[in-house]
């Protein structure tokens, strides 16, 4: 079967192990952070306020949402939702995080081109994750090429989507260390520590879409679309 080829792990393989690896970078990160309390005083909820307030972006509610860093913002309802060790704590792995989702909502006020398209295909990549190993799977048993490349078509959905919301992550923490010390709600040397937990965060951004896109490479080597002619199992 090919989830058990040889190949499938040679692909995929680099991206699992950097994928480990960028989840241990943010722990760590985020633990060494979480225990350094910032000198502005604010807790997570309260830097994400003055972020969006120096922003000019109004009508962003905050509000806290249960998990181990689940914080995320929502373009559709404009709230920005934090996890416990953020919203209420005032360490400056706290301030960070929340400043990097409030960059999120300061993109969508600001209709940032790349963060709209993104909103748009998230169904669609909502669809081809729930779907596309289904079919693959289905093509490659029925020995069905057809079936198999609907498969990979909605798998590649989900490529794309992890390949534009590289740059809008990144983006957000770009404005998120800005918005810190331009409101002096970060230090320089603050902005060193927070540094290390936005980019550790990233990473695990950058492995989710490498392991995708290696996904991606297997699916179309295994029938025969790059590198050599497909082999029924």
């Amino acid at each position: 079967m090919f989830f058990l080829d040889y190949w499938y792990f040679v692909f995929v393989l680099p991206g699992m192990l950097l994928a480990l690896w960028a989840q241990w970078r943010v722990q760590s990160a985020y633990a060494e952070a979480s225990q350094i309390p910032s000198a502005a005083g604010l807790v997570g909820a309260q830097a994400a306020e003055a972020v969006l307030r120096a922003a000019g972006v109004p009508g962003v509610r905050i509000e806290p949402v249960e998990g181990f860093l689940s914080d995320h913002y929502v373009p559709g309802e404009k709230v920005l939702r934090l996890s416990p060790g953020v919203y209420a704590s005032p360490s400056l792995a706290a301030l960070g995080i929340a400043a990097h989702e409030a960059g999120h909502a300061i993109q969508d006020a600001n209709r940032y081109p790349l963060l709209v398209v993104r909103n748009g295909l998230v169904p669609l990549a909502g669809i081809g994750s729930n779907l596309s190993w289904l079919v693959i799977v289905a093509g490659f048993l029925l020995h069905l090429t057809p079936l198999t490349l609907v498969g990979i078509g909605l798998f590649s959905l989900v490529v794309i989507f992890q390949l534009v919301n590289l740059p809008v992550e990144f983006d957000a923490s770009r404005r998120a260390r800005e918005a810190l010390l331009t409101t002096g709600l970060a230090s320089p040397e603050e902005d060193r520590t927070i540094g290390k937990v936005l980019d550790a965060a990233a990473w695990t951004y950058v492995a989710a879409t490498l392991t995708s896109v290696l996904l991606l490479i297997s699916y179309l080597y295994r029938i025969g679309f790059i590198g050599r002619r497909g082999r029924d199992e």
